[in-house]
């Protein structure tokens, strides 16, 4: 494929039978199916999620995004009695938020939204694809009323409920903020990371909070023309100086899904020195891009033509992606959120 088909939407497609995307998790965790793809030889094997201790070395670094996921969907009524659903996005600040709301038509600048005798919000701007700006209301504590009436939003393709809302975090979250899961961590169990660190593995937290732009549909035909949202990361002087040691000495830096991948590229100076950040990063990664810290990827299967396979492709090669994905569409592997796994050395 030429470069130039490379920035096309449609080289991006693949063919999905409904059957195959996950509804639900399987248990245990780490029991899931894992397709291995050797990026030097195309090599391709079938293993499970268990298995992947197996391909760490000792003096490999993980990477994993701690963040959290928040009670983010949040229904609510207009005063005429219609009901309005609230995505949140991305806070602004103490009252503000960017959020998906539907339906988005029922809704112009000024509109109050009621959730709770305790929490309501006010539009203040729209946007597009179905984005406003909101001001919340509320007494004592936001986190609190959120708790209270705010539930964890999955994904529109998944349509059973969630039995344990806790399926739906990675056992290592720790700080919220997220619209969604890092879902590339949800293989791991308390044990399997026990026995990672043991066989001498570093395991390092990185944060970047999943804003729901990060799964916005690609609309332009041209990938160039699509804008990224921004999400904010942090990546510490601790774990900085930690990840520029391992570099310097000639150790992997594997990261636990693209949301890790994002972080670590963000932070690389132009000679590939992590820099330490709180920040917002916007980074759009496609076939075309020089890796400057990732040496390989541990990750879900992700939507056709969506902004996380052009990175998977990025990273493994187009040609190789594809062949990856028709593979597991053929060996019946299960895709998204709570599908099985890739891992790419």
């Amino acid at each position: 494929m030429t470069d130039k088909n490379l920035l096309l939407k449609s080289s991006y497609y693949y063919n999905l039978p409904e059957e195959l995307i996950a509804q639900t998790p399987v248990e245990p965790r780490d029991s899931s199916r894992l397709l291995v793809c050797h990026k030097e030889t195309g090599k391709i094997e079938h293993k499970h999620f268990y298995d992947m201790i197996d391909y760490l070395q000792k003096g490999d670094v993980l990477v994993v995004n701690n963040t959290r996921v928040l009670p983010a969907r949040l229904f609510g009524y207009k005063d005429t009695g219609a009901k309005i659903e609230i995505l949140l996005q991305k806070r602004l600040d103490l009252k503000t938020w960017e959020v998906i709301a539907k339906p988005f038509k029922r809704l112009s600048e000024g509109t109050k939204v009621t959730f709770s005798k305790d929490l309501s919000c006010t539009i203040k701007q729209k946007y597009d694809y179905g984005s406003c700006l909101i001001e919340f209301e509320f007494e004592g504590t936001f986190e609190h009323r959120l708790s209270e009436v705010g539930t964890v939003p999955l994904p529109p393709y998944i349509h059973e409920k969630l039995k344990n809302k806790e399926r739906y975090q990675t056992v290592y979250s720790k700080i919220e903020g997220s619209s969604a899961a890092p879902t590339a961590g949800l293989h791991f169990t308390p044990e399997l990371l026990d026995n990672i660190k043991a066989k001498g593995v570093e395991i390092i937290e990185v944060l970047l909070h999943v804003g729901l732009g990060t799964f916005r549909p690609v609309k332009e035909d041209n990938i160039l023309e699509h804008k990224m949202h921004s999400e904010y990361i942090e990546m510490s002087e601790a774990n900085s100086r930690r990840l520029n040691k391992a570099k310097a000495e000639g150790r992997r830096v594997i990261a636990v899904g693209t949301t890790s991948v994002r972080v670590l590229e963000s932070c690389a100076d132009e000679r590939g020195l992590i820099q330490p950040q709180k920040t917002e990063t916007s980074i759009f990664i496609y076939p075309g891009y020089k890796f400057k810290v990732v040496d390989g990827l541990i990750t879900n299967f992700h939507l056709p033509e969506s902004t996380l396979i052009m990175l998977v492709s990025a990273f493994v090669g187009y040609e190789q992606t594809m062949k990856v994905y028709n593979t597991a569409v053929k060996e019946k592997y299960r895709f998204f959120s709570f599908g099985d796994a890739n891992l790419y050395l």
